[in-house]
This record gives structure tokens, sequence and C-alpha cells, in this order.
């Protein structure tokens, strides 16, 4: 018989990308504000792998990755999409989005994005919202899957990602060496 057990948090992270670098950054900072300070933020990166968002964001868009320093229980991944879905919301200019937001989290095993969009790999979590398995940890790297998005199977991506678990690591052993 297997004895339930709770997970470790996870590394929050998220995309954020527009074709307005003043949403962008106001974007980021009400993220850091609801979900506390950023301990990464990626250079501003074109977003060129597909033109999906064209039609509804425009051309030209850029992106940054970003992962905060709280560290969160991976069940409030759809709290944290229905979050993002309203800040997005919030920035809408003729019903169409002008900001991306793409949050998830980095644990030891994967990266997990939220979604509200079903598929074969995205088991449904709670509230409309699924969790899309990106990439898995294994022999020392993430590793992407046949479904992974083209962007995230990037190899100068798979390093960020790898840096940002190496910090999530280091984060989960301190808490464990420095817990009363």
């Amino acid at each position: 018989m297997s004895r339930p057990t709770f997970p470790e948090p996870v590394k929050l992270i998220s995309s954020v990308f527009s074709g307005s670098r003043d949403i962008l950054n106001k974007t980021i900072t009400i993220l850091s504000e609801e979900f506390g300070g950023l301990d990464y933020i990626s250079a501003l990166v074109p977003f060129e792998y597909t033109d999906y968002y064209a039609k509804e964001s425009g051309t030209s868009l850029v992106r940054r990755f970003i992962s905060f320093g709280n560290l969160v229980s991976p069940d409030t991944l759809p709290d944290i999409k229905l979050f993002t879905n309203k800040v997005e919301g919030k920035f809408m200019r003729d019903n169409s989005r002008i900001v991306n937001i793409d949050p998830g989290y980095i644990s030891r095993a994967h990266l997990i994005l939220a979604t509200g969009k079903a598929y074969t790999h995205r088991p449904y979590i709670r509230d409309g919202i699924y969790a899309d398995l990106t990439l898995i940890f294994i022999k020392h790297t993430f590793r992407s899957l046949e479904w992974t998005y083209p962007d995230y199977s990037d190899k100068s991506m798979i390093m960020m990602f790898n840096n940002i678990r190496e910090r999530y690591i280091i984060q989960t052993q301190w808490l464990k060496n420095n817990q009363p």
C-alpha cells in the first residue's frame, strides 16, 4: 500500500511576453507584488518560435522568464493561473490580449506549466486548469518531450531552466537544514 505524502514546495516561474516593453514591465511588477520578489529575470528574448499570437497580440513580441524567491505548494498552481488570467484581462485592448503570462513551476523532477487547454498530456487539476508536463529532469538536465513547445526545448532555455532548478535545490536544502 502506498502511503500519501505531501510534496516538497516548488519554484514558481513564469514566461511573460508582449509587444510593449512597458506592459511587460508593469506585468512583472504586478506578479512580484503578488507572489514575492524575483530571484531571476531573463534578458529580453524575441518571441520568434511561432506566429500563433500575432493576430491577437501583434508582432515583434518580446519575452522575459522570471522566477520567484518564495517557494510555493504545487497545489496552488490553479490559483496562480487564475490570477495571471485576471492580470492578462486587465491589460486587454479590443478583446485582445496584449500580454501573455504562462506560470508554472520547477521541481526536482520536472517543469510544469499551467493551462486552461485540455490535451492528452495535461491532467486536470481543478477550476478549469490543467497541468502541462513540459520538461522532465533526467541524467542531470531537463529534457523535452514529444509535445514540448519548441521554445522550451531550445538548448539555451534548457540551460536557463537547469540554472533555476539549481537555485531551487539550494533553497530546499537550506530550508531543510534550517528548520527548527
